[in-house]
């Protein structure tokens, strides 16, 4: 008989703000399968049908874990394969068709509003084809009142300023500072907000 392992969504963070790599197989891989049904399951809730802003905040608690501050804004579909490692601060909105791969941590602080089809990906695999199933992470970091344009990818590790703005289709693949505006593939340095 298999033997099963239970982690708490407190400790699966936990592990996960550890920076250790995740092998193919290994409880925490596991945890992410376990995770991945539940948020398949709520984000087909918030997808599936029109939902009130108050309805909506309460699925949004059920898919994050935690508190979620009312003032938080979003145009679903929305789609995680996890859910459980991110954060918004007040007055967040998301727009349309995001998805956030959030296992590694995705934390988006007061004011950001991140637009449609934007990807944050906290995940990567190994390079090592014989190992490729385990995977590495790092967190991403928007700051307050960060704008992301449509369609733009922020890679895992990356902390991009308060007040910056990244270009609609960017790849941002290093960190973006302050009051500053990026863009392109890779993102790269446009110019400063004055």
């Amino acid at each position: 008989m298999e033997k099963t392992y239970k982690m708490t969504i407190q400790e699966f963070r936990d592990y996960m703000a550890s920076g250790q790599p995740i092998g193919g197989g290994s409880h925490v891989h596991m945890m992410f399968h376990q995770l991945s049904q539940e948020a398949l399951r709520i984000t087909a809730e918030i997808n599936g049908s029109y939902h009130t802003p108050e309805q909506l905040h309460d699925l949004l608690e059920q898919l994050w874990g935690r508190k979620v501050p009312r003032s938080v804004g979003m145009f679903p579909p929305f789609h995680t394969d996890c859910g459980k490692n991110t954060v918004v601060g007040e007055r967040v909105f998301i727009n349309m068709g995001c998805k956030f791969q959030d296992q590694g941590g995705i934390t988006i602080d007061e004011g950001a509003l991140i637009g449609h089809n934007v990807v944050l990906a906290t995940l990567n695999h190994l390079m090592d084809p014989e190992q490729r199933a385990g995977m590495t992470h790092a967190p991403i970091h928007i700051g307050k009142n960060v704008w992301i344009g449509a369609n733009a990818t922020v890679l895992a590790g990356v902390t991009i300023g308060d007040g910056a703005i990244v270009a609609a289709g960017a790849v941002v693949t290093r960190d973006v500072a302050p009051r500053t505006i990026v863009g392109g593939v890779p993102a790269k340095f446009i110019k400063a907000i004055e």
